[in-house]
């Protein structure tokens, strides 16, 4: 094993029910976003400091401007910025700049949680976690203006927004006397769809263990270990979980990967017992972690095409041992880690993310008819394909991409629609073949 519904129209792929997948990333960037970046260096270097901090904050913005609020108040600049559940509020004069995220109220001091935040200090390079008046936990950013360049404050409020939004849900789960605070700004989902992510939830896991627990682990360890990981990545970007279960996926894909001396075998069934604990837990707190945000710093790495080709070389060729001994539930499971793995740890080209999620709407069809999406690409009662919808997606989702890349397009021949592992396959080297060279 390598180390590794939408309505038809002229647009290219959009999500109908405004339901957010996977992990943000501030890879997309327009020809605007990046011409705001240079003003706001060229405003730095001629030593305009406040001017460069609006630049900066409208680099930052969204295509909604949804994620970053700026706005003067008698000389001072103030300004919000949204990540995911927290807020994080600045405020600048001509000569400093003061950041701060609030990420729990605490009733009670508890030296548990307070060695914690100490300990996680020494980790930061910009920021610190630090207890107001109010017996609020929040983190803390401050410098001169002078200092405060556009790649120092990227940097600095990235560390703030990241730390702060991944660790309030952490701490409140853990400890009875924080409480969360300054998050009303997070987007309920509706109770239709938590209950759908609830039900898959346990279905993916339980079905997936079940298969494990048919297999021969020993001799079958990398099988296992396929059928896991692309449960943990399908979950991660499908689900798009907070808190808990966010936290369990990261810590899964960062055990298994660690070099710790484990054997394959050991480290499916360290994963088997994550997963277990995933079961465990109520209806409740797993639901209370599915509600829509919206970030403005990401966490993946921005990758080129060759690093997808170079994914789908190291993993796909794999699939054929598991076919032709008959193990179709590995075989799919090697495309799906694949695109899984791509979405969790990259910002891929956008060509590459739209299509790996149409490869999700296709191959998880009933996840996404459970959320009310009207197009169903493939039915999974009869195993048919809708073959006609799947090559117009293909086409629209290369067109609008095509100003952009204009070498690429789909060869959508190439398709094999006699059964979802060959399609699988089929689709997989699709998007290898994909030509996205840029003069």
């Amino acid at each position: 094993m390598g180390f590794f519904g939408r309505f038809f129209n002229n647009k290219p792929a959009t999500n109908q029910l405004n339901i957010p997948f996977g992990r943000y990333s501030d890879a997309y960037k327009t020809d605007l976003q990046y011409q705001l970046w240079d003003n706001a260096v060229q405003a730095y270097d001629e030593e305009n400091y406040l001017k460069a901090l609006e630049f900066f904050l409208h680099y930052l913005k969204d295509e909604k401007g949804s994620n970053v609020k700026e706005w003067m108040d008698d000389g001072v600049l103030k300004f919000e910025i949204i990540q995911g559940s927290k807020k994080i509020i600045g405020s600048a004069d001509s000569q400093h700049i003061e950041v701060e995220a609030k990420v729990a109220h605490t009733e009670g001091l508890k030296v548990a949680f307070m060695r914690q935040l100490m300990e996680r200090n020494y980790a930061l390079k910009y920021s610190r976690f630090a207890l107001d008046e109010n017996d609020d936990i929040s983190m803390r950013f401050d410098t001169d203006l002078i200092d405060a360049s556009p790649y120092k404050l990227f940097n600095a409020l990235k560390e703030v927004a990241i730390n702060s939004d991944k660790l309030d849900d952490l701490l409140i789960d853990e400890y009875d006397v924080l409480s969360p605070i300054n998050n009303q700004h997070i987007g309920e989902s509706t109770e239709a769809e938590r209950e759908t992510k609830y039900q898959f939830v346990h279905q993916w896991i339980s079905k997936t263990l079940e298969i494990t627990k048919s297999l021969n682990k020993r001799e079958l360890a990398a099988g296992v270990a396929y059928l896991l990981l692309d449960l943990t990545y399908k979950m991660d970007y499908l689900i798009k979980p907070e808190g808990f279960l966010m936290e369990t996926l990261e810590r899964i894909h960062r055990r298994y990967f660690e070099r710790d001396g484990l054997s394959v075998d050991g480290k499916c069934q360290m994963l088997v017992k994550e997963f277990e604990k995933v079961l465990a837990r109520s209806k409740e707190d797993l639901q209370k972690e599915m509600y829509h945000t919206i970030a403005t710093f990401g966490i993946t790495a921005p990758v080129n095409h060759d690093k997808v080709v170079s994914f789908i070389d190291g993993e796909l060729s794999n699939m054929d041992w598991y076919i032709r001994n008959h193990y179709p539930n590995i075989a799919l499971a090697i495309p799906g880690y694949i695109a899984g793995y791509c979405m969790f740890e990259f910002a891929v080209p956008k060509p590459d993310r739209e299509l790996l999620h149409l490869y999700f709407e296709i191959v998880e069809a009933p996840y996404f008819t459970s959320l009310g999406y009207k197009k169903q690409f493939y039915n999974s009662n009869n195993g048919k394909f809708d073959k006609a919808a799947i090559r117009q997606r293909i086409h629209q989702i290369v067109k609008s991409n095509q100003e952009k890349y204009p070498y690429l397009q789909s060869n959508t021949s190439i398709l094999d629609f006699k059964n979802l592992q060959s399609f699988a396959y089929s689709y997989m080297m699709m998007i290898r073949a994909l030509d996205l060279s840029v003069d």
